[in-house]
């Protein structure tokens, strides 16, 4: 009994010093992200015909904070998933622990690919919309606070969805989930993920078509991956077996 809560005891040590260095990482990428904001500013700025307006000096303020914000959550990922690895590294065999590691740097591409995806093909389809959408009835400003809270809502999401392959290959190799479930629930998944493009989308046609046939792709994308995943640990599995059965 008293080796079992020292065992609790050590891993709640152990995860408390790993959220640490996951804070401690966020905090510094954020200063990083601070100390960048008027160059990141002026590239995001850079294609739009009229000047941002801010309504107040902390207004001025918030759109460090996201900007920053934003550096942060993609440079603290890589450290988020590594600290993740090493806490159930243990639990892991020799082969899962070369397999799992490698999804490290993929979780932070595909993060990144996100962000692009809808800065550059959903931000401008649902900016032209609802500019067009006011038409001549209304004079369009733009304050820099609204601007950059709607490129948030509509990029962000997107960083985490295209997380999908990588989580699910992860959760395979790890035996928590396989792609036979995985397709068994795939008509719940895509209701999911159509209700999710209507959300984050205008509300026209095209535009929820556009943002939903990506997210289908990429479920399916991480249900073939999760098939050589599986494929694979099976196969690791056996001769794991037929070496203990030949010692």
């Amino acid at each position: 009994m008293k080796e079992k809560e020292l065992n609790v005891i050590d891993h709640l040590d152990e995860l408390r010093s790993r959220l640490i260095k996951i804070v401690a990482a966020f905090i510094i990428m954020f200063v990083v992200g601070f100390i960048y904001v008027e160059d990141v500013y002026q590239w995001m700025t850079n294609d739009l015909d009229v000047k941002l307006i801010v309504l107040g000096p902390s207004d001025i303020l918030w759109v460090y904070f996201m900007i920053a914000t934003v550096v942060a959550i993609a440079g603290t990922i890589p450290v988020l998933a590594y600290q993740i690895w090493a806490f159930i590294k243990p639990a892991l065999k020799p082969n899962e622990v070369k397999v799992t590691l490698a999804y490290i740097p993929a979780l932070f591409i595909l993060f990144l690919i996100g962000l692009c995806f809808g800065y550059f093909v959903i931000f401008p389809t649902v900016m032209n919309f609802l500019i067009e959408l006011g038409g001549s009835m209304m004079v369009t400003n733009f304050t820099a606070e609204k601007y950059f809270r709607f490129i948030m809502t509509t990029t962000i999401p997107f960083g985490v969805l295209f997380e999908l392959p990588v989580v699910l290959m992860f959760l395979t190799s790890l035996g928590i989930v396989n792609p036979y479930v995985l397709q068994k629930i795939r008509k719940y998944a895509y209701f999911l993920l159509i209700i999710i493009a209507i959300v984050i989308s205008p509300p026209d046609f095209m535009s929820d078509f556009l943002v939903a046939v990506p997210l289908l792709f990429l479920y399916e994308i991480s249900v073939n991956l999760s098939k050589v995943v599986y494929k694979r640990k099976l196969k690791k599995q056996k001769e794991w077996e037929a070496e203990l059965g030949e010692a």
